[in-house]
């Protein structure tokens, strides 16, 4: 390399030299200088915003009476919604205890509950919607006292569907099947719905037993006569 230098005449020298210093420029740049302003613009930037992160933090610190009375009111009102909610703990077991409810309305009011079949829960913010569909039998009346039953229950429920057909056929009276039931000329299907708290998901490797339970329990529900 000394031997290769000292063959250079001067003016190769001088350009040689000035390539050198023109790479050292450049790699400083964007070696010091670029992430040096960089950093200047970013702490210029900081100092422009702490004061209004403190502005900001002043404002809620004001508010701080405020807000604690307003999420004292939250809580109260979602703890006085949990008396109107369903029970359980997983959608299957509230499913039970909207069907528990309906079989004690129905029998108050002398409707005979033909078939049960459980629908998918739907989430809804915090709370899950829990839907059942039931076929009932019985007169005009007694099918809408149960409606009446149902929207005045202590849990909040809802009638999402009815449909109503009718079984009276003029003709000669035949002798019924089983004298102890009324005469039905009504049959109703109703989709009943409420609301629970919704659950935190369960791990992945539960999930699927869950499920499986879940649709056994849903299969054996389904489309099952109510023993008379």
């Amino acid at each position: 390399m000394k031997r290769l230098w000292q063959r250079l005449s001067k003016r190769e020298k001088a350009l040689v030299l000035s390539a050198l210093i023109a790479c050292a420029l450049v790699a400083g740049r964007y070696l010091l200088l670029d992430p040096f302003l960089e950093r200047r613009e970013w702490v210029r930037s900081q100092i422009e915003i702490q004061p209004q992160h403190l502005a900001k933090n002043l404002r809620y610190l004001a508010r701080k009476k405020e807000i604690g009375e307003n999420l004292e009111r939250v809580q109260s009102e979602l703890k006085s919604l949990e008396a109107v909610l369903l029970a359980g703990d997983t959608p299957p077991v509230s499913a039970s205890n909207l069907q528990e409810i309906l079989q004690n309305a129905a029998a108050k009011d002398g409707v005979q509950v033909i078939t049960t079949r459980f629908l998918n829960p739907e989430p809804m913010g915090p709370f899950t919607k829990i839907p059942i569909q039931v076929e009932v039998g019985g007169q005009l009346e007694q099918v809408i006292n149960l409606i009446k039953s149902l929207e005045s229950a202590e849990k909040m429920l809802v009638i999402n569907e009815l449909n109503l057909r009718s079984l009276f056929v003029p003709a000669v009276p035949r002798p019924q099947a089983n004298p102890a039931l009324p005469a039905q000329n009504l049959r109703a299907s109703l989709v009943i719905s409420g609301l629970a708290r919704i659950q935190s998901a369960p791990p992945p490797g539960e999930r699927g037993e869950q499920g499986r339970a879940r649709s056994s329990e849903g299969n054996t529900a389904n489309k099952i006569p109510n023993q008379r």
